[in-house]
């Protein structure tokens, strides 16, 4: 069999086998390709229609290994391969963090947050860090600016140090152990924050693949804004006065109105959909 033919029969099995998307991929196609591109080690952006030559018994059973892997142990790939990719960037990843996928990736690259940073800006924070991809990319997009990765769990940040390392940025990330805003050295211009927020609902129906991820990173208590309500109450005290909130909160619009219906927010279009991210001014806090 040749890679593209493996790349259709893992999607095949995938689908058959009912394992749950959404940490990397969202469709059987593409989990398959990465599968097959890892196990060949071939780089991950390789032309997979030009892959017509067989493979040999060895490399075949690299990928048929790997999708065995995949389907009986439902880990999600990043943790089978310990690498993640957001927005182009590489990151090391394994079971003490989530997966890299937060959606404030898209408005750090597509420069929806530029008009709301004042140039002057020299201090950002990443709250709920995890294995510091946000505050990686925030770095990489804003060289002028230091960023402070902040995060409940070591073993978290353990993973965000590795990637500090990885890309070169010891110099302008800090990653330090923080109960919320706890051990903040605010004023921030800028904070991003990809907080807990699933609710007990949703948390109660996930999958095994997310089921696989720290329980600590998403659960969000009955209505998925206990950590939120926290933060909101917080925040002010560690923004500068023309700082900006970019707030993370996936599919808890709902919830996220009953719970705060006065404050004013401003939504920011993502590949999900406009009502998943939102920014949220220092004035509109405090009002």
């Amino acid at each position: 069999m040749t890679a593209l033919e493996w790349i259709q029969r893992c999607a095949n099995e995938l689908t058959q086998a009912q394992v749950a998307f959404g940490q990397g991929t969202l469709y059987a196609q593409d989990e398959a390709a990465w599968l097959v591109l890892w196990a060949l080690k071939l780089p991950l952006d390789t032309d997979t229609t030009e892959l017509h030559a067989s493979l040999t018994e060895q490399e075949s059973q690299a990928v048929l290994e790997l999708l065995q892997q995949r389907i009986g142990t439902r880990q999600p790939m990043a943790y089978l391969t310990h690498e993640a990719w957001l927005q182009g960037v590489s990151f090391y990843v394994d079971e003490r963090c989530l997966i890299p996928r937060s959606l404030i990736a898209e408005v750090i690259a597509d420069g929806s947050v530029d008009p709301w940073l004042n140039p002057d800006s020299q201090r950002a924070l990443d709250l709920c860090t995890g294995g510091g991809s946000l505050a990686v990319l925030l770095a990489l997009a804003y060289p002028q600016l230091h960023v402070d990765a902040l995060d409940i769990s070591e073993d978290a940040l353990a993973v965000a140090r590795i990637n500090i390392e990885r890309h070169g940025l010891q110099q302008r990330i800090t990653a330090c152990l923080s109960d919320a805003l706890d051990n903040a050295s605010g004023a921030y211009d800028l904070i991003v924050c990809n907080p807990p927020y699933v609710n007990a609902q949703s948390m109660a129906a996930l999958p095994a693949e997310f089921l696989a991820e720290p329980a600590l990173a998403l659960e969000g208590g009955t209505d998925g804004m206990d950590f939120i309500r926290r933060l909101l109450d917080q925040a002010p005290r560690f923004m500068s006065d023309d700082a900006v909130l970019v707030l993370e909160i996936g599919h808890e619009i709902e919830h996220f109105n009953r719970a705060f219906p006065t404050l004013e927010v401003m939504y920011l279009t993502t590949s999900a959909g406009d009502e998943q991210v939102m920014l949220i001014t220092k004035q509109a806090l405090l009002t």
